[in-house]
């Protein structure tokens, strides 16, 4: 048995794109139209992590499909849970836990999926500003 990929249903494949790879730092490994299903489908991945890939499903017709945290959340390990917790930060993203403890964070997606951030390796100290950040929204 080989781990493929988890799904996530987006609303806007074009923020979702811009999240995932412009600012998460994802790559777009592919993509399909699918007419007959009023569908399209993007596969993702960390670079050099091609085996662990996300599944972006954009229905061309409308749903709502609420908050998404029934889908609980996708994790990916970091080099530096600090450098990218501020890039995500400089980019707009809304940090909801931030990593206080040096070794994990959560943001959200546009279509709040919690994306959870590992520090790779040991945690590092505890440093500010996120040692004292509270978190923000749900995560």
């Amino acid at each position: 048995m080989k781990y493929l990929h988890a799904m996530v249903r987006v609303t806007d494949l074009d923020a979702s794109l811009d999240f995932y790879c412009n600012k998460l730092g994802l790559k777009e490994l592919s993509r399909k139209d699918v007419p007959q299903g009023r569908y399209t489908l993007a596969f993702l991945a960390a670079p050099g992590g091609e085996d662990a890939q996300v599944e972006l499903t954009f229905n061309w017709d409308p749903e709502n499909y609420g908050e998404g945290r029934n889908f609980g959340h996708l994790a990916y390990e970091v080099e530096d849970i600090y450098a990218t917790c501020q890039r995500l930060l400089d980019k707009g993203v809304t940090i909801n836990r931030p990593p206080r403890d040096g070794r994990m964070a959560f943001v959200r997606s546009p279509d709040n999926i919690s994306i959870e951030l590992l520090q790779s390796g040991d945690a590092k100290p505890p440093a500010e500003p996120w040692a004292s950040m509270p978190n923000t929204g749900k995560w």
